[in-house]
Formats: structure tokens, C-alpha cells, sequence
């Protein structure tokens, strides 16, 4: 750039060749000066002779912009810039674009004037225009411009004429922005269609796509959970088939990058019930935890190997921590933590600690206690922290007392940077498994001892809430906080809790040796004056307590109070003068007595520590699925995020209440009867009960009269347009079913992004899953079979909804209901007139008889259409029994419906239709009468309406 243009290459030589600083900022001003009066120039006669033409705009902008890069103010050519922006030759463009990103911040008034520029080079069909404008809005990036172009950046995105390297800075690009502006970007109106593009051919594209919907779906869940299943086939086609360019081959690992992303991602959901994706996820988890058994000689593999070896692990703990695989991690994690390399021995540990998190049973971990509790004095300090943070989540009640033990002594020696946090865990670990109350307050006071100013008023707090609660503790606690006050430095906070111990449950040790109320004032006394005024107030606090209960130091406390009389500190001043007044009351007054009345025990409450230590840690871009801190802790906060979900007033991150303070708490508590949630009607994704909405299926008379004939048939069109025909075939045995369903791609395009997911709205009653993962194409002129494997559990009410949706020059998605009712399950049994009316009577009538009656049209000749009757009723899947009923125009049936939860049920049916009324009664019975209801409104509504 500098070689075209001479004079800034001079410039740039002569501020080089500048021996001193003094030197350099002459150069700098003279040329300031030149610019200024170059541009000043030219605004004032533009349209004359002195007009700059671009190529002098550009080289005086190159200069100003080298300029600010040496770190000098620069005040001028912001508008020159903006203009150069418009400019159509590219040297004169990116030379704009670079001095708007540089000097101009995101809320600068010269944003405003170049909105418009950014977004005709958007538009523009210039692959080099559009990157220049996409680097330009990630890296200023304000509120205005997100809002008035991300609408244009995600067309780009989406556009299939845009060119891959465009796609790619278009994902980060709106990833910058969503991140600094979330409520900018309409995330769950875009996710089918950007999900779509994580099936690119082009990996790339997929990586940056992939980072996107991470970002996106840690805030909305339900929106984007249709990339679950594009995660799994893409880890397929990577790791198993081998399906990637050998551009995207790191040292032999497919695209690692990528692989880290796709299975991070897999952790923000919960495990899921499809049996076809756990198959296929634990295939791929096998084969990565093979690829990377034995180590290699190359340590670039070895670092790829390893980064996806890491977060398959992670992802193995998340799915089933008991599972085989999570033992097989184990022994690798053993392998790692002794590993030489100080980010495999980082890494093993950070695992090691998801583990702790997740087990039924800490024994596999506790077998190398001994390698972890060495790490703590790793040379590295972050690897110091994970061992921290992994013997935190494996402690229990087994090995409490020797890990606490441990970190105890590591604290005098520990870095100023871990000490509070080890403080905080080594509280939370003794309160949390104390074997005894003595074993946790000789604890604690050890760690206030050590920890000195890295103690939190928590940690005391803490301290006596238990010792008051706990009479038995009482006498202890004040016995053994005496004897850490005798030392000769004692911390303050040390000072704190001997004051409100010593004050509430002195007496109880006044008369032993040792411990006489004078002995006790002394030692305490001798600590004020090395306190500040808030610890001192506490002490005057405590002597008040002794002038109720030691009588025989009366004199001595009261000549503190009058001492403290005259301090300036208004807190001390008001104390003093309230206690002299109450010591100086008569002895057989009882005001001084009620007042100084012992503390009643504390109302329970929830530790304040962790609220601490989850405020401390806090969270980052990347939210992390579990906590340190055991199994509990992780059930417990998982039960806490979906309260939070549920909860009136809840915010879509959902984190804030799992991280909240008690603090907040309490306040959140306080107002429990107040319904804080916005009036807005906007819809959402989930409902009150946590369960996802069904998705709005297609309508129209043929779809609703292919659907009502796939009733009561087996095969059929279940729906058809210019573009896509949807056909199936089914066939059930027993509470067992499967659905052949063909795809058909009637244009001469492929469908490309193909989708096929199911929603079954009551997963406890009914199961579908796919036999495997539906292909993401859909090729032209031909038609694909996915076939559908369904199960009745118990007796259901709703049909299934299958949603497709592909690319076809737009985004297009279509769900339909699928023909599965409940009596798809029914098997006809034949019976006899005798054994069918003594059935019928056993039953009996409400509430396990449900009937209709409802208007019926008759066929063309004026008569009962009997056939179409007995079409739908065995179409049901009911025997139709002969000779029962002395009417042959009515319909008698029978048959078991099979379930795999509750059985068989029993039901039995009889149709009685009147020509002359032109009505039908229709009368069911079953020994269940939910499956009575539902029998009845199928049948029904396929006879009241025709739908032939």
C-alpha cells in the first residue's frame, strides 16, 4: 500500500529516521498541519480547481490513520474517511473502511453518515465490497448500525449466490453483535434457518455457523433444538464416515475445531430419548476415546486428538455418568493428570472435576487423591486451581477431614490469588461434611487463624449462626476461641467472632480455671484497640452482655463506656452513651436484664458461602452446563434453573437466579405474593409446565381429507404440494408399530438442509423415533424411506406431528400431523352373542361408557352407507362380529388395545344407525374410560363427516 503511494512512504521513513521524541512529534505536527490545511482547502472550494481527488484523500487519511497507530490524538479526517467509504475503487475503499473502524468508536455522530454506504456495500454482488462492510459493523459494531443492519448481514448469511468466505464472515460477524446486543438480533425467528446452514458442504462455513448457534441456543433452548440432531449427524459423517476435504485434516484429525464445537454444543441439552441418536452419539464417543488410547509421537496430533478427546469425555459424563464409556474416561483422566505437559495435566484435572460433578460414586476418583492433591503445588498456578477445584467436587464425607486438612496446610503457602476462593470452599467443604460440630468449629477458626484478610464476613457469619443454634456446642466453641484469642497476633475477624461468642456464651465457662469473667475482658480488651470501629462496636456490644452477667467486672466495663463517651466516630459515641446509660441503672432493674437476654437461635436459612463463591467464579460468554461442587450441588442447581425457567418473572438466560445471593433471596422471598411478570403477549417457545409447544401444523380440505383416510387405512398420500409428496405405509403388531414414510422431491432442484424431526406431545404415553438419522438431501426427481418406530405405552389423546423442513431457494418448513391413534394399537378379538353381551354388561355404563349421537348423510340411492361404516370400524383395527345384534343395519365390535405400560384394555363398540332420523348412535365401552372417550371421537368424527 505504502510502495503507491510516495508521500507516505516518506512520511513513515522520516518518523523512523527521528533520533528523539522530539523530533518525531515536529514531523507528526507539520504534517497534521498540511493535512489540515490540504482538507480545509478543499471543503471550502470542493467544486474549484483545489479539489483532492481520491487518490490524494487516500494518502492523506493512510497518513492520519499511522498516526493514530503510533498512539498521537488525532482530531481531524474523520469526514474524509467517511467519503472514501463510497468510493468504487477498492484501494480508496478499504483505506475508509480501515480509518472508520480505527478512529471512530461505536458512539460516535460520524457512524450515522456511513450506515448507508455500509449497506449499499452489502448489497452489492461484490464478494470484496461485502467483507469489507462485514469487518467494519463487528468491529465498531453499535446499537444503531446492529439495528439497522442485521437484517441485511443474515441475508448475506443465507443467500445461496453468496460466496463461502462471505457466509463465514457474515456468522461471526452477527455473533459479534448478538453478543454486545442480544435483544438486537431475533434469534428464535431465525433459528430453523440458520440451523439449516450447519449442513454446508463447505466445513468452514459450518465452524463459523456452528459458533453462531452455540451463542444463540445458550439462551434459547427450545428454538435451536433442531441442531441437536444436526450435531450428531455432522460428528457422524466426520468421525465415522470420514466425510471432509483434506483441507479441513489437522495433522489427521478431522477438523477438531469443529468436533469441539459440535459436541460442546450437545452439552446445553439434556440427554436425548431418541434410542437412534444415543446410538450413533455412542459410537462416535467410542471411536474418538480409540483414536486417542495411545498417544502419538507427533505432539500437533497429540493437541488435536486431545482437545476433542476432552470435550467427548464431557459430553460422555452428561449423557449417563455411570455408562461404560465414563469408565473407560476415567482411566485416560488417571493417565493425564501425571502427564509432563502442563495443558494436558490442566485439561485432565478440569475433566476430571465434570466427573466429580456428575458420579453416583467418587471411588474411581479417590484412588487418585494422592497425585491430586500433589497438583496443588503444581508449578503452574492455573493447574493449581483445577486441582483445587477437583478436590472441592470429589470431597465427601469419607475424605473430608483429610482434604480439608490438606488445603488447610496449602493455604499458608497458597498464591493471594486462590486464597479467598480456597478460603470459601474450605468453609463450604467443613460445614457441609462435619462429622462433628467440634471437628467444624476447631476447623474454622484454624482456617480465620491462616486466612486472615481473605476471610469474608460471611465465613463468621456462618459460624455463629451454627454455634447458635447448637447448645451443645456452646461451652466448646467458647473454650476453644479463648484459647486462639491468648495468641499473640490474632486476626480481626477472629477478634469478631470471640466478641459475640464470649458476650452470649461466656458464663458458661467463667467458673472453670482458666476462664474467669476477668480473664476472659482482659484478653479480649487487650485485641480493641488493634480493631476498627465496626469490630469495636461489637465489643462494646459484648460488654454490655458481661454487665448482666459478671457483676464482678461491673466497675472495669462501665469505665470503657465512659471512655468511649467522648470518641468522634458518632456509631461508638452512640454505644457508649447507650450502655453507660443501661450499666449504670440499679442492680435489681429489670430493663438491663431483658435487653441483654441470650440470643435466640437463628431461623434456618440457606448458606450465604456458595451464593459467594458462585458470585466470585461468575460466568462467561461460554456458560458451563455443570458447577463445581459434587453431585447434589449439580441436581440442586439444575432443580433452582428450571424454577427460575418456570417461575413467574423469569428472564430467558435463566441463570441470574441460579447465581443470585441470598441476598437477593431474601428480597425475591419477601415478595413471594407478587406477580412480577410482564403483561406481554408475545409468544414463547415453552409452556408454563416446561412443555414445548406444538408446532403449527398444515390445513387445507385435501390435507385434512388425506389425513382423516390414513385413519382408517394403512396407506396412503399424507400430504402433497408443487414442490414435496409425503406418503405412508404402516403396519402394527401387539403395542408396536412402524412407519415406512416416503419423501418424494418432485422439483428438478435437490432439497438440500433436509430436516425431519417428531414431536409427540406426551413422550409417557407414546414413543417415535426414527430407525436412523433422516439424509440431509433430498436429490431431484426421487424419493426417499425413513422409516418410523413407534411404541404405546399407555392410552393417548394426540396425534404425532411431523415437521420436514429443507432448502428450496428459501427456507421451508412443513409440519403435518401423522395418522397414529390409539386404536392403531387395537388387535379385534371374535366373540360369541352370549360371551359379547355378558362383556358388555360386566363394563357397565358411565364412566367407562362414552356415547354419541350425531347427524349422518346417507349414499346416493338414499340408504345406510353399511359398507363405509364397517370400513372405518375394522379400519380401526376392531373385529366386526357377525350375528349379534338382531338389527343387521347396526355394527357390533370388539378388540384389545395393547400397551406397554398398562397392559391390555378391553374394548367393545356398537354402531346404531337410523335412516329415517339420519342420525347414529355410536356407544363404547372399555374398562378404560379414557381409551372409551378416545375411540369414540375417532370413530365419530371420521362418520359424522364425510371424509371418502
Amino acid at each position: 500500500m505504502a510502495a503507491n503511494m510516495r508521500g507516505l512512504t516518506q512520511f513513515i521513513a522520516d518518523i523512523r529516521g527521528a533520533r528523539v521524541r522530539e523530533l518525531e512529534e515536529k514531523r507528526i505536527n507539520k504534517e497534521m498541519a498540511n493535512i489540515r490545511k490540504k482538507f480545509k482547502a478543499w471543503c471550502s472550494c470542493h467544486a474549484a480547481d483545489g479539489n483532492l481527488d481520491g487518490y490524494q484523500k487516500k494518502k492523506y487519511v493512510a497518513k492520519i490513520i499511522f498516526t493514530y497507530i503510533l498512539g498521537y490524538k488525532v482530531d481531524v479526517g474523520h469526514m474524509e474517511a467517511v467519503n472514501l467509504i463510497s468510493s468504487s475503487k477498492y484501494s480508496e475503499k478499504q483505506i475508509g473502511y480501515l480509518a472508520v473502524t480505527l478512529l471512530m468508536h461505536e458512539n460516535s455522530d460520524f457512524l450515522r453518515l456511513v450506515v448507508n454506504s455500509i449497506r449499499k456495500d452489502l448489497d452489492e454482488n461484490n464478494e470484496v465490497s461485502n467483507c469489507l462492510a462485514l469487518h467494519a459493523i463487528a468491529n465498531v459494531g453499535s446499537s444503531e448500525m446492529a439495528e439497522a443492519l442485521s437484517e441485511d448481514v443474515h441475508r448475506l448469511l443465507i443467500s445461496p449466490t453468496s460466496q463461502t468466505f462471505v457466509k463465514k464472515k457474515a456468522a461471526l460477524t452477527l455473533l459479534r453483535l448478538y453478543r454486545k446486543h442480544p435483544t438486537v438480533i431475533p434469534a428464535a425467528e431465525w433459528a430453523l434457518r440458520l440451523v439449516s446452514i450447519m449442513d454446508d458442504q463447505d466445513l468452514g462455513v459450518v465452524i463459523c455457523v456452528t459458533s453462531l448457534v452455540m451463542a444463540l441456543a445458550q439462551d434459547h433452548l427450545d428454538a435451536y433444538a433442531v441442531c441437536y440432531t444436526k450435531a450428531v449427524d455432522r460428528l457422524h459423517r466426520l468421525v465415522i464416515e470420514g466425510e471432509y476435504s483434506a483441507t479441513y485434516a489437522y495433522y489427521k484429525v478431522p477438523s477438531p475445531w469443529l468436533q469441539v464445537k459440535l459436541l460442546r454444543l450437545l452439552q446445553y441439552y439434556p440427554p436425548s430419548e431418541d434410542a437412534t441418536l444415543r446410538s450413533v452419539l455412542h459410537e462416535v464417543l467410542q471411536t474418538v476415546m480409540n483414536n486417542s488410547a495411545e498417544p502419538s509421537r507427533n505432539v500437533q496430533h497429540n493437541n488435536a486428538q486431545h482437545a476433542v478427546l476432552f470435550e467427548a469425555i464431557s459430553l460422555a459424563i452428561h449423557l449417563d455418568a455411570s455408562s461404560p464409556l465414563v469408565g473407560t474416561s476415567a482411566v485416560l483422566l488417571a493417565r493425564f493428570i501425571s502427564s509432563k505437559e502442563t495443558n494436558v495435566r490442566y485439561l485432565g484435572l478440569d475433566t476430571m472435576a465434570h466427573l466429580a460433578a456428575r458420579a453416583d460414586s467418587l471411588e474411581p476418583l479417590k484412588k487418585h487423591q494422592g497425585t491430586i492433591i500433589l497438583s496443588l503445588r503444581d508449578k503452574d498456578i492455573s493447574v493449581r486451581r483445577r486441582a483445587l477445584d477437583l478436590l472441592y467436587s470429589m470431597c465427601d464425607t469419607d475424605n473430608s477431614e483429610l482434604i480439608v486438612g490438606e488445603l488447610l496446610r496449602y493455604l499458608k503457602v497458597a498464591d493471594y490469588a486462590l486464597r479467598e476462593e480456597m478460603v470459601l470452599k474450605i468453609a463450604i467443604l467443613t460445614e457441609k461434611y462435619a462429622n462433628s460440630y467440634k471437628w467444624y468449629v476447631d476447623t474454622i477458626l484454624q482456617l480465620i487463624s491462616a486466612a486472615g484478610d481473605h476471610v469474608g464476613d460471611e465465613v463468621w457469619y456462618r459460624v455463629v449462626q451454627i454455634v447458635t443454634n447448637t447448645e451443645d456446642l456452646q461451652e466448646y466453641a467458647a473454650k476453644v476461641v479463648f484459647e486462639h484469642l491468648k495468641s499473640p497476633s490474632t486476626h480481626e475477624s477472629l477478634v469478631k467472632v470471640g466478641g459475640y461468642i464470649l458476650g452470649e456464651y461466656g458464663h458458661l465457662i467463667a467458673n472453670d480455671a482458666g476462664y474467669s469473667p476477668l480473664e476472659q475482658f482482659q484478653v479480649l480488651h487487650s485485641k480493641s484497640q488493634f480493631c476498627v470501629a465496626s469490630t469495636r462496636s461489637l465489643l462494646l456490644s459484648t460488654y454490655i452482655k458481661w454487665v448482666n452477667v459478671f457483676p464482678e467486672i461491673k466497675p472495669q466495663l462501665i469505665n470503657i463506656f465512659e471512655r468511649y463517651r467522648h470518641v468522634l466516630d458518632a456509631e461508638l459515641q452512640q454505644r457508649a452513651c447507650e450502655f453507660y446509660s443501661l450499666a449504670s441503672r440499679p442492680d435489681d432493674d429489670e430493663v438491663l436484664q431483658n435487653v441483654c437476654e441470650e440470643m435466640p437461635p437463628f431461623p434456618p436459612r440457606v448458606s450465604a458461602l456458595i451464593g459467594r463463591l458462585n458470585r466470585k467464579l461468575g460466568d462467561t460468554e461460554d456458560k458451563r452446563t455443570w458447577i463445581h461442587g459434587g453431585k447434589e450441588m449439580n441436581l440442586e442447581r439444575h432443580a433452582n434453573s428450571r424454577k427460575a425457567t418456570l417461575g413467574p418473572g423469569s428472564s430467558a438466560a435463566g441463570t441470574t437466579a441460579v447465581t443470585g445471593t441470598a441476598d437477593a433471596q431474601d428480597v425475591m422471598s419477601s415478595l413471594a405474593g407478587l406477580n412480577l411478570s410482564s403483561s406481554s403477549d408475545q409468544p414463547d417457545s415453552s409452556r408454563m409446565d416446561g412443555s414445548v409447544v406444538a408446532p403449527r401444523v398444515a390445513v387445507g380440505p385435501s390435507v385434512e381429507k388425506w389425513f382423516s383416510k390414513l385413519i382408517y387405512s394403512a396407506d396412503g398420500v399424507l400430504y402433497e404440494d408443487v414442490q414435496i409428496q409425503i406418503g405412508i405405509k404402516s403396519r402394527y403388531q401387539g403395542h408396536l408399530g412402524q412407519l415406512a414414510i416416503y419423501l418424494g422431491n418432485k422439483i428438478s432442484v435437490p432439497l438440500t438442509s433436509f430436516t425431519s424431526t417428531i414431536h409427540v406431545n406426551d413422550s409417557e404415553a407414546l414413543s417415535a423415533t426414527f430407525a436412523k438419522i433422516p439424509p440431509n438431501t433430498l436429490v431431484p426427481r426421487t424419493q426417499s424411506q425413513q422409516l418410523l418406530h413407534v411404541e404405546c405405552k399407555k392410552a393417548f389423546s394426540s396425534f404425532p406431528i411431523l415437521t420436514v423442513s429443507f432448502l428450496a431457494g428459501a427456507h421451508q418448513s412443513i409440519s403435518i400431523r401423522l395418522p397414529i391413534s390409539v386404536t392403531k394399537f387395537i388387535e379385534g378379538v371374535k366373540l360369541g352373542q352370549a360371551d359379547f353381551f355378558e362383556r358388555w354388561k360386566v363394563i357397565g355404563g358411565p364412566p367407562r361408557e362414552a356415547q354419541a349421537v350425531f347427524p349422518i348423510t346417507l349414499d346416493g340411492h338414499g340408504q345406510l352407507d353399511l359398507v363405509r361404516y364397517r370400513q372405518v370400524v375394522s379400519g380401526n383395527h376392531l373385529e366386526i362380529l357377525e350375528d349379534v345384534d338382531p338389527n343387521p343395519s347396526n355394527l357390533v365390535a370388539a378388540g384389545v388395545l395393547h400397551t406397554s405400560v398398562d397392559g391390555k384394555v378391553g374394548c367393545l363398540l356398537r354402531l346404531e344407525p337410523n335412516r329415517e332420523a339420519k342420525l347414529c348412535r355410536l356407544t363404547v365401552r372399555s374398562t378404560s374410560e379414557d381409551v372409551a372417550a378416545e375411540v369414540l371421537r375417532l370413530i365419530e368424527k371420521l362418520l359424522r363427516v364425510d371424509s371418502s
